[in-house]
């Protein structure tokens, strides 16, 4: 097993654990049940980015990372003529199936790796590649992922990525700069039991690694694969709280800064166009 494959399945293993957890249909921040109860329910990610989406009618989409199908079925509700999900967790996929099977929302769900996703899913497949908020930060290689989404997407397709800033990866706590900003071939290790959501439990698998990766070096992997920029907004706020007793909330259940707004990003949307 190579180091990376040992840091991944590590992860893995945090992320089986998470989303038995975040499947919960009441007591956890996902509240799955309100998706059942309520089948027009977009999930706040998606409420948040559907003004950038535009109409997804008629369009095949795909998203990469997409743990237990909330935002995934969103999509769906948007009206995409075919939606799939995938994710590398075993587990995050079994829940994400059984969701769907109680909404009835037409979503195909596949466990994969983002290494694997075109040997999984075809080339040249889909209209839309999207990415939701707290996904690159698990993958070690930024080029390699932008060359998965560009063997994804038919000629003319899009990617559509919110994701958090990758100045607010280096921040501890405090908002102290201090974890790298680039990428490195060694990741950041940390060992945590807890969510970023409320969960009935502690974590048992507690230890993931992440990498950093800078916003050029996002921009220039893309650009490499021959997609054209079409849009880089940057945001003041982020769905959770990074930096407790520092933020409010605001608007769409995001959160700001409480002190001196906006002299920072905290996420940002990025757009881009298969040529």
């Amino acid at each position: 097993m190579t180091g990376n494959d040992r840091f991944l399945e590590a992860n893995r293993a945090n992320w089986d654990d998470r989303a038995t957890l975040h499947a919960a249909r009441t007591g956890s921040g996902y509240e799955t049940g309100r998706f059942v109860d309520d089948r027009e329910m977009l999930s706040d990610v998606v409420r948040f980015d559907r003004e950038r989406l535009g109409d997804l009618s008629g369009l095949d989409v795909v998203h990469l990372q997409c743990h237990i199908g909330t935002d995934t079925l969103s999509l769906a509700r948007l009206g995409a003529r075919s939606v799939v999900g995938l994710d590398f967790s075993e587990s995050a996929i079994a829940e994400a199936r059984r969701l769907v099977a109680e909404t009835g929302d037409h979503v195909e769900y596949v466990r994969s790796d983002v290494d694997g996703a075109v040997d999984a899913l075809g080339t040249e497949r889909f209209d839309l590649v999207y990415t939701g908020i707290g996904a690159l930060c698990w993958l070690p290689s930024i080029r390699d992922w932008a060359s998965v989404v560009a063997r994804l997407l038919r000629p003319g397709g899009r990617l559509f990525i919110r994701e958090a800033h990758p100045i607010l990866w280096t921040m501890d706590e405090r908002m102290q700069p201090t974890y790298p900003y680039f990428e490195h071939s060694e990741p950041l290790e940390w060992d945590d039991d807890v969510s970023y959501v409320e969960t009935a439990r502690k974590l048992t698998a507690t230890k993931t690694f992440e990498w950093n990766h800078g916003m050029g070096e996002i921009v220039t992997a893309l650009l490499d694969e021959g997609l054209a920029i079409s849009g880089l907004v940057e945001h003041e706020t982020v769905p959770y709280v990074p930096f407790p007793g520092l933020m409010v909330q605001a608007p769409l259940d995001e959160w700001a800064l409480a002190e001196r707004p906006g002299t920072m990003p905290l996420t940002y949307t990025l757009q881009a166009r298969k040529r």
